[in-house]
């Protein structure tokens, strides 16, 4: 094995990092009192809200992110007001609001959902690298309606611990896949919200390929998603021929001049 073999991938740099970040996180928490007060607030939080944004098939219902960098693209927009950004997505039609609260990579923090939070109904997604479950009772408490769970850095058993955990607390859980193994392993837990992230997250190449091809096997029931390489209204419109029910959008928006502008232009 040669020493680029062994070189660790995009994905597992994050995931590395973000278990430092974790360890930290939980620092100064008397976990049994975290766990009650998450568990409270969720009591009083509508459920499915996330899943609901889908409902309507006439509609092409967008996931509109807010994402200051990536490890692709580097800087899209660092200086970004998440909350005004948020108004935006709402103003000019977006059905919800994707917020990345990844730090290291991507510039985000759970202040951008917090500020998101307070200048939008619509429903917020909390995007970042989930692998403890920890991590699920802070989206609840920070007032997420749905989390990201990636099968690629999850196996089964904690997959399915972080998602039963997310539905037990009236969040609702879009588990990313990006090949044929990861989506039936989503379906085998009984995944709802199913994403195709068309973007490989351990080279960071993207193709629409993805989405076309696994979109074959999805049930009926299943509300698909198709995430990253959407930039174009034909895009969209012939991925929702094919039977997607969702698009998330993140760069092609922060990356406009004109944010509202690009976005209704997409719907």
């Amino acid at each position: 094995m040669n020493a680029q073999q062994t070189q660790p991938t995009i994905l597992q740099k994050i995931f590395a990092q973000k278990k430092i970040r974790v360890e930290g996180a939980k620092e100064g928490f008397e976990y049994a009192e975290f766990v009650h007060r998450a568990k409270t607030f969720r009591k009083n939080a509508a459920e499915n809200k996330f899943q609901n944004a889908f409902s309507d098939p006439s509609k092409i219902n967008i996931i509109a992110e807010i994402k200051r960098k990536s490890p692709s693209k580097c800087v899209i927009r660092a200086n970004a007001d998440a909350g005004e950004i948020a108004h935006i997505y709402e103003s000019f039609g977006a059905s919800a609001i994707s917020v990345l609260t990844e730090e290291d990579f991507f510039g985000g923090s759970i202040d951008d959902l917090f500020a998101a939070k307070n200048l939008t109904d619509l429903p917020i997604l909390r995007k970042d690298f989930i692998f403890d479950e920890f991590q699920v009772y802070e989206s609840a408490l920070i007032g997420a309606d749905a989390i990201l769970l990636i099968v690629a850095m999850l196996n089964d058993e904690s997959m399915k611990r972080l998602y039963d955990l997310a539905r037990s607390l009236g969040l609702d859980v879009l588990v990313e896949t990006h090949s044929q193994n990861e989506f039936q392993r989503a379906l085998n837990m009984g995944a709802k919200i199913i994403g195709v992230n068309n973007r490989n997250l351990h080279t960071f190449e993207v193709s629409l390929d993805i989405s076309r091809e696994l979109i074959r096997s999805a049930p009926k029931d299943t509300i698909m998603i198709a995430e990253s390489g959407l930039g174009t209204k034909e895009d969209i419109t012939k991925l929702k021929e094919l039977g997607f029910s969702g698009f998330l959008i993140g760069e092609h928006l922060m990356a406009s001049e004109n944010i509202g502008d690009t976005l209704s232009s997409l719907l």
